[in-house]
């Protein structure tokens, strides 16, 4: 938490949610920090319940700064829009921290209230049993009857391990192509399936062989 500047609201995305809290407790005072997350849900999302909590919090009055952080992996788009107004105009002596592990699940204008700060844990992709230079139907359907039940997690991990090994291989693509990638990612958080995400960008690549 170097650096972190507690006069100003701001929002962190970061490896672990769990982590950061932790980090957060040392530094913020305990007596005034609320921390507003979804205990009862499995999916660890932020819900319109949890937004009203904020506004609620919010408008307790305090002489002395208050912190309240919002802590969720996704959050719901209907809560977010909940809570555009006390973002873009806070009560007196409120300081907001949203704590998430993807900046894709915050809405654009969520994003254009308060900075955001990239805090996660750099890691090389692991490396994926894929001949991508080479990559033919009967392996493509292989690999993916292998990865047909992976979890959201797992499908993102694969994803930028084909991402880190076609960069790795010089493979070159047209913007078109580059396109299916940069958003794969960004539909498996909207709860994609993770199987049609990988064949789209799988077929992707054995289109580029076949063309050249």
């Amino acid at each position: 938490m170097q650096n972190f500047n507690t006069n100003l609201s701001q929002i962190l995305i970061v490896s672990s949610i769990n982590n950061i809290l932790e980090s957060l407790s040392q530094k913020l005072p305990v007596h005034n920090t609320r921390v507003v997350r979804n205990e009862t849900n499995d999916k660890d999302e932020f819900l319109l319940a949890q937004a009203n909590a904020v506004i609620k919090e919010s408008y307790i009055a305090t002489s002395e700064k208050k912190y309240i952080i919002l802590c969720a992996s996704t959050f719901r788009k209907e809560a977010q829009n909940s809570l555009l107004k006390v973002l873009e105009e806070p009560p007196r002596n409120i300081i907001y921290i949203i704590v998430t592990t993807s900046k894709s699940t915050l809405l654009p204008t969520i994003l254009s209230r308060m900075p955001h700060r990239f805090m996660k844990d750099k890691k090389m992709p692991e490396e994926i049993n894929l001949n991508v230079k080479n990559l033919d139907l009967k392996e493509t359907y292989n690999f993916l009857k292998e990865n047909q039940r992976i979890t959201k997690t797992e499908a993102k991990s694969l994803v930028e391990a084909l991402i880190y090994k076609i960069n790795k291989e010089k493979i070159k693509l047209t913007s078109k192509e580059l396109e299916n990638f940069s958003v794969a990612i960004k539909l498996i958080e909207l709860n994609s399936k993770p199987i049609n995400i990988l064949t789209t960008l799988l077929l992707t690549i054995i289109h580029r062989k076949n063309r050249n």
